[in-house]
């Protein structure tokens, strides 16, 4: 389980309804129903998991706008379950997850490139269609 204790933290919240605040969390738990995310303008937001369709732990704000993150697995060693996951919104993340039932509102998902901006999401179960396992 993941627990962000870093005001560094970048993340990038993307709202079920296509709405997206960037900013740092000093708190994130997955055991919790809602976090505080701090803008670049310096304001503290209330953030509600159910609201969400996922939480992006960036390693940039910009990140890599032309660069198609690779949907499948190399043969480098990555633990933990590998999974397919498809948002109501038609996007699909595809990574591993430590712990799939850990918390009560979704899961950790590292994805499966390494050169993606994402270093993981926290995947909000009740904004997927499918989460299917790899073999």
């Amino acid at each position: 389980m993941f627990v962000s204790r870093n005001m560094a933290t970048r993340v990038v919240a993307r709202f079920r309804d296509g709405k997206t605040f960037k900013g740092s969390v000093a708190s994130f738990s997955p055991l919790r129903d809602r976090f505080m995310i701090m803008t670049p303008q310096q304001r503290v937001l209330e953030v509600r998991l159910r609201d969400l369709k996922a939480v992006f732990f960036v390693k940039s704000f910009v990140g890599k706008p032309n660069y198609n993150e690779r949907k499948t697995f190399d043969d480098t060693y990555q633990p933990g379950l590998k999974l397919a996951c498809e948002f109501h919104d038609g996007e699909i993340l595809v990574g591993t997850t430590p712990d799939r039932d850990g918390a009560p509102h979704g899961f950790f998902l590292i994805p499966a490139d390494p050169a993606s901006n994402n270093e993981r999401v926290f995947v909000v179960g009740s904004s997927t269609r499918r989460v299917t396992q790899f073999e």
